[in-house]
């Protein structure tokens, strides 16, 4: 699985995540949903993606 689908897979997890969590204990966790879908949108327009670097670092070490 290449790292591009790994963050996709991330982010998608995390929404659906926080959807849930929003809709059984709080709204408050949409604001996790919001910075999931702005990170996304940034890294977009940036090329710029910490989890990228993260999972890059992780795959690196022994």
């Amino acid at each position: 699985m290449s790292i591009q689908h790994k963050v996709r897979a991330f982010a998608g997890s995390f929404i659906l995540i926080s959807l849930a969590l929003a809709h059984f204990y709080s709204p408050y966790w949409l604001w996790l949903t919001a910075f999931v879908g702005f990170n996304l949108l940034q890294s977009s327009i940036t090329n710029f993606c910490p989890l990228e670097m993260v999972l890059k670092k992780i795959e690196k070490s022994p």
